[in-house]
């Protein structure tokens, strides 16, 4: 799981801090969801989940404007005390100095949005999903190609970062190179990052460190990417049979999450790249329905039934 504090929670979100004198880097956040203390607010604390990041909407704000100012503090003093990692106002409400002061006083930090309350639950849930969810590193390349994302791995020296190469100057975005960063955000779902040391960075034996930001503009990296397929690189061996025809796909596992999976021989003369593209569409084809192999194995039978 990822490190997360307030202070990333507030650059990312772009939150108002109300609340300087809290360190906001010693605030850590462990949960994805957010909570509203609807409930908190009546005075009713059983049960409350005081690990979630606390979100005070338009609901709430309207039910504290009905409250007497020793109310609202007690309250709120109450709610601090439980040490929650922080308390964000919605819609650019200003609490008032009391609820500050119980936030200065048990060292939780209060914070304001000017977003709708909905859209500002949501973009936090999913952003805390990806940065708390599961993680491993492993050694590879992560390109989009044709919007589908590319997993390719290998022994060191198979080729890897040179069909990424070949596969961004056609075109295509290149997520990370040598190091990927998998998160399992959830059951269906695996998303692969560069880590920040080598972010836009390609290395080419013989060459060096290149910055493929630099030498091929922003169209050509991307952030991240979700992880739709996986193509392993390996050196022909003429003892082994590869698949020759699909007719079932094959998989490989990350984080629980099965991904399909391909293995691709090399040898002289291949285009590795035109390899991925064809790879990547006739993936994206499957999800829709399409499935070459399919298609000839009944036509085969058909045939075979008309002799």
């Amino acid at each position: 799981m990822g490190n997360i504090t307030v202070k990333d929670l507030v650059e990312k979100m772009n939150l108002k801090n109300l609340t300087p004198e809290v360190d906001l880097e010693s605030r850590c956040i462990d949960f994805y969801d957010v909570n509203r203390p609807a409930l908190q607010l009546t005075g009713f604390f059983d049960h409350f989940d005081n690990s979630r990041v606390q979100i005070v909407g338009f609901v709430e704000q309207q039910y504290i404007d009905t409250l007497e100012k020793e109310i609202i503090i007690s309250r709120f003093d109450k709610l601090a005390e439980f040490d929650v990692p922080c308390i964000i106002f919605s819609r650019d409400y200003t609490p008032c100095d009391g609820i500050i002061n119980a936030c200065l006083e048990h060292g939780v930090p209060c914070l304001k949005s000017s977003k709708f309350t909905s859209d500002l639950s949501s973009e936090i849930i999913r952003w805390l999903k990806v940065q708390l969810a599961p993680c491993i590193s492993i050694h590879g390349v992560l390109v989009d190609v044709y919007g589908e994302g590319v997993l390719i791995l290998g022994d060191s020296g198979v080729g890897k970062s040179e069909a990424a190469l070949e596969l961004i100057k056609r075109g295509h975005r290149l997520v990370t190179d040598d190091v990927v960063e998998i998160r399992k955000v959830s059951d269906e779902t695996l998303i692969g990052q560069a880590p920040e040391v080598t972010k836009n960075f390609i290395e080419l034996r013989g060459i060096g460190i290149i910055n493929i930001r630099t030498l091929f503009g922003f169209e050509a990296i991307k952030d991240t990417q979700q992880i739709d397929m996986v193509i392993k690189l390996e050196e022909w061996n003429k003892e082994k049979e590869y698949d020759r025809l699909g007719m079932q796909d094959t998989y490989t596992e990350f984080l629980g999450n099965k991904v399909v999976c391909h293995e691709i021989p090399i040898r002289p003369g291949r285009n590795l790249a035109v390899i991925v593209e064809c790879a990547a569409v006739n993936n994206r084809a499957k999800k829709m329905g399409e499935n070459a192999a399919d298609e000839l194995f009944q036509r085969v039978n058909a045939n075979i039934g008309n002799i």
